[in-house]
């Protein structure tokens, strides 16, 4: 667990210089940087949707996760806390800083082969590097939106650590093929946070999120 422990703290650490930034960035500076960064969600999602090599599980993936999310409300449930801790926190776009940051730190062969090393046998390598990824980023998107990214440490945390727990059992399923597919879904999800985050749409993404654990279904099924 030292390697999700790592990188827990390098995303509340590097959240919390980003946060100090935010207070003396100008607001039109920062507005400016956040177009920046939505293309820069646009192209890690472009990048880690292209490694996917089965568009027919891709397409039942998403279609089936996000009935799944819709009946499950689950953006409607992550804007309500979203909104209870901006009451009490403040800034903006928290519930918007949680999703995109969880999905950032946590989709793709990074997260998950990395997990499955550290629980199968302890190498947290690529785990820490990770960290060091995270901590770089959480930094630029903190600083533009807000706490949210903060708190996106939780889902890193509880991710990566089941993983890491559940290594033994989730290593045959998780095979090469799986994780890429997986990749591919989530990246799709994470197009959608860009263009949301450059208001060309209104996509509620966190109801697609369970379209990211679809494939493993194919394995087992």
């Amino acid at each position: 667990m030292l390697g999700v422990l790592v990188n827990t703290a390098a995303v509340i650490a590097g959240s919390t210089i980003g946060l100090l930034f935010k207070k003396i960035i100008p607001r039109k500076c920062a507005d400016f940087v956040m177009t920046a960064l939505a293309l820069c969600v646009i192209y890690i999602g472009i990048s880690g949707a292209l490694k996917g090599d089965d568009v027919l599980v891709v397409i039942i993936s998403m279609v089936i996760g996000s009935i799944i999310g819709f009946a499950l409300k689950l953006d409607d449930h992550i804007n309500n806390l979203g909104n209870r801790l901006q009451d009490r926190f403040g800034g903006q776009s928290l519930a918007e800083g949680f999703v995109t940051a969880s999905l950032l730190f946590c989709v793709g062969a990074m997260t998950i082969v990395g997990s499955l090393q550290a629980g199968l046998t302890g190498d947290n390598t690529m785990l820490f590097t990770k960290s060091s990824l995270d901590f770089i980023s959480s930094i630029i998107f903190a600083s533009s939106l807000g706490i949210g990214v903060m708190l996106s440490a939780a889902f890193v945390l509880v991710f990566q650590g089941l993983i890491v727990v559940l290594a033994q059992f989730l290593s045959p399923v998780l095979t090469d093929v799986i994780i890429a597919n997986m990749t591919c879904v989530g990246s799709l999800l994470i197009i959608a946070i860009g263009l949301n985050m450059l208001k060309v749409t209104n996509i509620k993404v966190m109801d697609m999120v369970p379209a990211i654990f679809i494939p493993i279904a194919f394995i087992l099924f």
